[in-house]
């Protein structure tokens, strides 16, 4: 049984970061196969869409389907097993007559696999780093800013020398070798420390550094937290904001290759577009780890979160406006940089929030609420390019959706950080004899004291 932030640890983070990369990259590599599946299959773009938008939905619904199986198998089963099903998926979806099939095979198998292997490997770092956490999630996610940056590439290579049927069959090799990284995942045991006097207090107070810790539910609410969404105000936000922000901040890398192609650039350049975005995640994304653990941050990723959200959504602008070379590696600069925020701080965000003994509970229902929402974003902008013909407005609709999601997540965190201020201020306010009384972070109203919020 190993130990948290013992050294098999940096072991499994390197395992951790290769399935980041393996399972985040090949989604962002669909792109270039978009016109040939779409060609392949005669099929309208809005039929096309639903591809890629079935095995985002498929990774992210997959959330609590997988806390139990890390529950009750650990997470080392949970990779492996996902690996095994992502190799099925892809082998058998190369052999695809139609594109239902595809939806079945590489959407729906694949992505389940694609889910288990990701999702198991995040929460594997919750138990494996305490004091390094949030760089450990930084750095594992620079696996998937090396796997967007080189899935393109070998995508491209492979489809002019293979076609996509032989692409997605060679895919099915390489994703089997998340059953490897899985293999290294030991079950990991936290060290018991003594607590000091004031954690103590803390403890049975029900808050630990800050974050209120509820007791995990029984039965479902135990793999997905629906007694966080309704009490939990900070939890509320943060789910409502990011279910809202997938609904056009994946877009950019379905449309991106399609958009410049219809516009006279070659393939070839076009994909490279792709790898540029993830070669800025390669760097940007542990100097946001870095910088996200200075003091001035500490209790307010959530802002660095929502701003780096709205730099997102308004960067779309650049690519709505101009679709010439230039401008398109402006824009994958801006959306690069401002993804490796996001990507490198939405796990970490979301630990602080409800703490790591609530965080596979709220990790299910945060990524179903997710997978909603990601299930639609693709299929309405394949609809809206049918219909109009015009690839630039997905990038204004991705704009408008992630931009209104950072501004929401900002203010109403803003606004619940000043209550919080004055209701301490009132807290300790010898004149006040206002019938409210204050405990830490839960606010009781002495008539109904069974009646409590959470921010």
């Amino acid at each position: 049984m190993e130990t948290s932030d013992g050294p098999w640890a940096w072991g499994v983070l390197v395992a951790a970061m290769v399935t980041h990369g393996l399972t985040l990259g090949f989604p962002s590599s669909i792109g270039v196969f978009y016109t040939d599946l779409q060609n392949s299959f005669q099929a309208s773009n809005t039929e096309t869409s639903w591809f890629p938008s079935i095995i985002m939905a498929v990774l992210h619904a997959g959330g609590p389907l997988c806390s139990i199986i890390v529950e009750r198998f650990g997470c080392r089963v949970a990779v492996m097993v996902g690996g095994l099903l992502c190799g099925i998926g892809m082998v058998s979806s190369s052999f695809s007559q139609t594109i239902i099939h595809l939806y079945l095979s590489a959407g729906l198998i694949g992505g389940l696999g694609l889910c288990f292997c990701f999702q198991a490997a995040v929460t594997v770092l919750g138990y494996y780093f305490v004091k390094r956490r949030t760089l450990a999630n930084a750095l594992a996610s620079t696996g998937a800013s090396i796997g967007m940056a080189l899935w393109p590439i070998a995508s491209q290579h492979l489809l002019g020398a293979m076609g996509w049927r032989g692409s997605f069959m060679i895919f099915g090799g390489v994703l089997l070798n998340c059953c490897v990284c899985g293999a290294m995942m030991r079950p990991v045991k936290a060290p018991q420390a003594a607590p000091t006097k004031n954690e103590s207090l803390s403890t049975a107070n029900g808050v630990n550094n800050g974050i209120e810790e509820m007791e995990p539910g029984k039965g479902i609410q135990r793999y997905m937290a629906f007694d966080l969404l309704l009490r939990h105000r900070r939890y509320q936000i943060f789910t409502i904001g990011v279910t809202w922000l997938v609904l056009g901040f994946i877009l950019p890398l379905f449309y991106l290759v399609p958009y410049a192609t219809s516009s006279g650039i070659e393939e070839s350049t076009a994909a490279l577009l792709l790898s540029l975005i993830g070669f800025i995640n390669i760097f940007a994304r542990p100097v946001s780890g870095f910088v996200s653990q200075q003091r001035m941050f500490s209790g307010k990723l959530i802002y660095l979160f929502s701003g780096a959200v709205i730099v997102n959504g308004l960067s779309n602008l650049v690519c709505a406006a101009s679709v010439s070379f230039p401008a398109l590696i402006v824009y994958c600069a801006l959306y690069g940089i401002s993804m490796s925020v996001i990507g490198s701080l939405v796990f970490q965000v979301l630990m602080d929030i409800v703490g790591m003994k609530r965080f596979p509970g709220a990790f299910g229902l945060f990524t179903i609420l997710e997978s909603v929402t990601i299930l639609m974003g693709p299929p309405l902008a394949g609809f809206l390019v049918d219909i109009t013909g015009q690839y630039n407005l997905v990038f204004y609709f991705s704009c408008i959706a992630v931009t209104s999601s950072g501004l929401f997540m900002f203010l109403a965190s803003y606004i619940l950080d000043k209550n919080k201020e004055r209701l301490k201020k009132k807290r300790y306010n010898p004149n006040d004899t206002a019938g409210t009384t204050e405990h830490q972070n839960i606010i009781y109203r002495p008539a109904t004291k069974q009646e409590y919020f959470v921010i």
